[in-house]
């Protein structure tokens, strides 16, 4: 089947945002007197929002909510400032967009990622593409993997969710699609591992951004 539309995930599918991610969360960490962590174990701390990162993160007793909220919040204000030092996208992403533009496939963002810093990311790396609507995180909003956010994506462009590609790097992307009713396609070059992708439900597994191209048609379907 040749698919209409594609959700995209933002961190660990389109952008490589892990470096700074877990910069400014190991910032807030140490101001705040807690043990750091390495680059790579951010890459199981990422993927359910800023909230569920520090609750990865923080010592099993300091783990309060009042202590979490503090972390969100000093979190905000570092990575306001750091966000894109690091940050770039995957090889060949750029190519992939560039491939289904010309095959006038309709392309959008989902992510667990807030909604500001979504809009920003996909602003300072992703403009030169059509991705809209682009959501982040949004209060009064259930994150993934509840569906509600893939179904608006949906809505808005009045494509039916069965025709849509969901491409995204985690179990929590795999259980939205699935949810939504998209056909889940996990990135193996992303945050998490094959068989974290194959249990959270994914349809099938990808290695490199072109090869997404199978299920999309030329641009010359009727």
């Amino acid at each position: 089947m040749s698919y209409r539309a594609i959700v995209f995930d933002l961190d660990g599918t389109l952008l490589n945002t892990l470096d700074d991610i877990a910069d400014s969360a190991n910032a807030v960490l140490a101001e705040g007197g807690y043990p750091i962590h390495p680059v790579d174990a951010y890459r199981y701390f990422i993927g359910n929002g800023v909230a569920t990162l520090f609750e990865r993160a923080l010592p099993e007793d300091d783990c309060r909510p009042s202590i979490v909220r503090a972390c969100v919040e000093g979190f905000r204000q570092v990575y306001e400032k750091h966000w894109d030092v690091k940050t770039h996208l995957y090889d060949g992403v750029a190519e992939l967009l560039d491939e289904l533009v010309k095959r006038d496939v309709q392309m959008a963002v989902l992510s667990n990622k807030p909604h500001t810093f979504t809009r920003k990311s996909v602003g300072r790396y992703l403009l030169r593409w059509p991705l809209s609507p682009v959501l982040g995180q949004r209060d009064g909003i259930p994150h993934k993997p509840d569906p509600a956010g893939a179904l608006e994506i949906a809505d808005e462009l009045g494509v039916a969710p069965a025709e849509f590609l969901y491409l995204g790097d985690t179990a929590t992307d795999m259980e939205t699609a699935r949810a939504a009713g998209m056909f889940a396609v996990g990135a193996l070059w992303g945050f998490r591992s094959a068989e974290e992708l194959r249990e959270g439900g994914a349809a099938a597994l990808i290695a490199k951004p072109q090869e997404l191209l199978e299920w999309v048609g030329d641009g010359t379907d009727e």
